[in-house]
């Protein structure tokens, strides 16, 4: 009989690339539907809320095969339904369904050290001697880490033209993990020229702390307004319990507002809302 040593050793060698253990039909089966369904999971994250007929289109499924991955998404509380919010006049009929993630679903898209972070927000707030003295220390240290990002997005967005710098600023989110898109908002004149446009962050890699520090939220639209050079308008935030991240930004031609590293730092918040849209909404 091999001993235990024995048999240890040649569970180490069959498991080393040269002797690979075949996978069974049913485990190829679920490795193929898991990862159809992180797919699922990850468009949107991507893109925001979105209806099974959307998600179909954009992962080239079937829309039955999509619906069978939401509910088991669903079943495990990663995702959850909701009708489908529309701004101006609604046509007739029921509002479309759409699939959003939970609070645990984006937790699964999580790697940041939450609990750390927010320890030394709190520490540095303390530090100073908490109450308004705390909050301002808090808000300092979030213009800087925000400025500091907003100086290597500067550099993208310098080579863009006036009308494409929202779109050159999403790629440059996106790129730091932020899922960015940009929807453009129309006029209600029959011109149908551009008023301005909605920027989207579908994820946000520090929302559970900007829960606890809305300063950082702040802080970040003010360096949207540096960049930009407008003044501009948060609408939503995922750390405030919307399902993306937006910013309504006015066509160019607005007052500007001074780049990063220029001293003066804009008050967010301060633009004309946007056609049919309110504050605190969801463009999903």
């Amino acid at each position: 009989m091999k001993n235990m040593r024995e048999h240890q050793q040649e569970s180490e060698v069959e498991s080393t690339p040269g002797f690979p253990v075949p996978a069974t039909s049913a485990e190829v089966l679920l490795d193929g539907h898991r990862a159809t369904r992180d797919r699922v999971a990850r468009s949107i994250l991507d893109h925001g809320p979105s209806s099974a007929a959307d998600l179909a289109s954009r992962l080239g499924l079937t829309a039955a095969a999509v619906r069978r991955h939401l509910d088991g998404l669903a079943a495990t509380g990663l995702v959850e339904s909701r009708e489908q919010r529309v701004y101006g006049s609604r046509g007739r009929g029921r509002p479309a369904k759409v699939f959003a993630l939970t609070e645990s679903g984006r937790d699964a898209f999580y790697q940041a050290y939450d609990q750390l972070a927010a320890d030394a927000l709190r520490w540095i707030a303390e530090a100073v001697g908490g109450g308004k003295a705390g909050e301002e220390a808090v808000a300092a240290f979030a213009r800087a880490r925000f400025g500091r990002q907003g100086q290597k997005y500067l550099t993208v967005l310098e080579q863009a033209s006036a009308d494409q710098r929202t779109e050159a600023l999403a790629e440059a989110l996106s790129a730091d993990g932020y899922a960015a898109t940009v929807r453009r908002v129309p006029t209600a004149t029959a011109s149908k020229a551009p008023a301005g446009a909605q920027l989207c962050q579908h994820h946000c890699p520090v929302a559970h702390i900007a829960e606890q520090f809305p300063q950082l939220c702040e802080a970040e639209t003010e360096v949207f307004s540096q960049l930009l050079g407008t003044h501009v308008q948060r609408l939503a935030t995922i750390a405030h319990g919307d399902g993306v991240c937006t910013t309504y930004v006015p066509a160019p031609g607005a007052a500007p507002s001074p780049r990063p590293g220029s001293g003066a730092a804009p008050t967010a918040g301060t633009t004309t809302e946007p056609p049919a849209t309110s504050a605190r909404r969801n463009p999903a």
